[in-house]
């Protein structure tokens, strides 16, 4: 930063920039005579990329030399990587999520500092311009890649970067993105019907005892079948709420709309002519049949 003119304490106010490679003992100084300057450049060809200096700016006017600034350290420029990455691999880990993870390049066969990678990412029927960016930093050599779309084929490669750009690209992989699940639940006091799409109709079952979020948090019992239909047995006395969730490699569905089952009463069972207005009740053993349609849908 220059200093300002009040400071100046007097005409022919210039600077005196001193810098030395970093571990050396010599300086080499160079004068700037105008007092509004803010810059340096030291030029030199035989410079290798990002080395480091030692810096001090002192003043001086007509009356002499004043003090320097501290030393600080700065770097040349540097180049951007010159290999690729090697050993890049990607694998598909849900329906709109992929892993992918690289080597670094080769230390003995690259110039310029890493400062991290970037990942492009591109469905097949998309350009590579339009491939979606993904930046870590540091010596990060894995990412996940998300929001993509599910049961497509996107190609992925990796380089490095530093502050002068990027280097060249790895040979592009390829990965299929997961089947996705996709359903539409209807329900009826007996009868579920799931429709699912292009994925296996495999459900967990709840029945969690009673209505309250703490009882349900407690209580929840879980089934999982990859069959259209169960049979539960359930005690006497207590309400209980039904849900079915699909899922499958894609990823868990959402759940049904909830079903209620009405307590039966030890009355009941007894066969006191008590009634109940479950239609899910099969006999007074308190065994319902919860019964799934699965059909597949493109």
């Amino acid at each position: 930063q220059t200093v300002p003119e009040e400071l100046q304490n007097g005409g022919g106010f210039g600077y005196v920039v001193a810098f030395r490679p970093l571990g050396t003992v010599s300086w080499m100084q160079t004068v700037v005579a105008s007092p509004d300057a803010a810059r340096y450049v030291f030029r030199n060809e035989s410079l290798p990329p990002f080395s480091p200096y030692e810096v001090k700016v002192g003043v001086y006017n007509n009356k002499g030399e004043g003090s320097f600034s501290p030393v600080t350290v700065v770097y040349s420029a540097e180049e951007e990587p010159t290999r690729a990455p090697t050993t890049v691999l990607a694998r598909s880990i849900s329906a709109s999520d992929v892993e992918v993870s690289w080597a670094p390049p080769w230390e003995n066969q690259h110039k310029g500092r890493i400062q991290g990678y970037e990942v492009r990412c591109w469905r097949h029927d998309e350009k590579e311009e339009n491939a979606k960016r993904i930046r870590t930093v540091g010596n990060q050599t894995s990412t996940k890649v998300s929001n993509l779309r599910g049961n497509a084929l996107y190609h992925l490669a990796v380089r490095a970067y530093n502050t002068a750009g990027t280097g060249p690209s790895s040979a592009a992989v390829n990965v299929t993105t997961k089947k996705p699940l996709s359903r539409s639940c209807q329900t009826s006091p007996c009868q579920v019907f799931v429709q699912i799409y292009q994925a296996q109709p495999f459900y967990f079952i709840f029945f969690p005892r009673g209505s309250s979020q703490w009882n349900r948090e407690s209580s929840t019992s879980v089934i999982e079948t990859n069959k259209t239909s169960v049979e539960l047995s359930l005690p006497f006395d207590e309400d209980y709420i039904i849900e079915i969730k699909p899922f499958s490699d894609g990823g868990d569905g959402s759940s049904s709309e909830q079903i209620r089952i009405p307590k039966i009463s030890n009355a009941y069972a007894r066969g006191s002519g008590s009634s109940t207005s479950s239609a899910c009740t099969l006999s007074a053993l308190s065994t319902i049949m919860i019964s799934l349609t699965a059909r597949s849908s493109l």
